[in-house]
């Protein structure tokens, strides 16, 4: 299937890791060219040392998407480098967890700037050359922990219902422009970070880390984590021609495990 993705201009926040890195991955599959950030220059330089391993050529830059100078940095560095940019996938940051009692002005402020800021900065960062350019997509990957409140992510929870709100919001907003922003909802996806929790979790358990998998995967309908490359393959879709009238959805990818509208 063609999906119009030939020489895009695609940043990718986040681009270093997990499922940042398996939709550069895809991208460049469909010939787009690829820009990746991260606060992290070891960690960006891990990811393009492992991408060019498989022919795939990205350009990287660091920033702190918590800034908006930054955020605003890395798209100037990435249009020069490749051209104005087409599509924006926004996969950075996760909030820290607390219980209760840890939460404070800090633990509340963390919420927002590990990944509220992060993507709203990066937003601004693209949206005008967009606007003048009459066309682009904006992917926001966002966790179910927007839809579901639980005492120990309620920080990150209410910054993610929050850039659930923003990205619709601005769907309505920006559609006279031909630019369409959509939000994918995945649950647990099997990541690096998942596999530090299992290992965590089989240690706190005394149990293997097999059956600390067995255990919470059996709680998922469809019996088994999400595959980052699974949600790289809907927001290939999302910024694809093929889904050119598709703007302001909320996409759930969790295996069914939030029977929720």
């Amino acid at each position: 299937m063609e999906l119009g993705l030939k020489d895009k201009v695609v940043l990718i926040t986040g681009g270093s890791k997990g499922i940042g890195l398996a939709c550069a991955r895809a991208f460049a599959a469909e010939g787009a060219k690829v820009a990746i950030a991260s606060r992290s220059q070891k960690n960006l330089d891990s990811a393009r040392e492992a991408l060019a391993k498989e022919g795939i050529e990205v350009f990287a830059v660091a920033a702190d998407l918590t800034q908006a100078d930054h955020a605003q940095a890395m798209a100037a560095a990435t249009e020069k480098a490749l051209g104005p940019v087409d599509v924006l996938v926004n996969s950075a940051g996760a909030a820290k967890r607390h219980s209760l009692d840890q939460y404070d002005a800090h633990a509340w402020h963390h919420g927002m700037d590990a990944k509220f800021f992060p993507y709203v900065n990066a937003m601004d960062a693209v949206r005008d050359g967009m606007i003048a350019r009459k066309r682009g997509a904006i992917v926001n990957i966002v966790g179910t922990g927007g839809k579901r409140a639980q005492p120990t992510h309620l920080a990150g929870g209410a910054a993610n219902a929050a850039l659930m709100l923003v990205t619709v919001g601005m769907a309505n907003a920006l559609g006279k422009h031909g630019v369409r922003l959509n939000v994918i909802n995945p649950a647990s996806t099997y990541t690096g970070r998942v596999k530090q929790a299992l290992e965590l979790e089989a240690k706190d358990k005394n149990i293997s880390e097999d059956e600390a998998l067995k255990r919470l995967e059996a709680a998922i309908p469809m019996g088994r984590y999400g595959q980052p490359e699974e949600v790289a393959a809907v927001a290939v879709f999302l910024a694809s021609e093929r889904a050119s009238y598709v703007s302001g959805a909320v996409i759930p990818m969790d295996g069914a495990a939030l029977p929720i509208i």
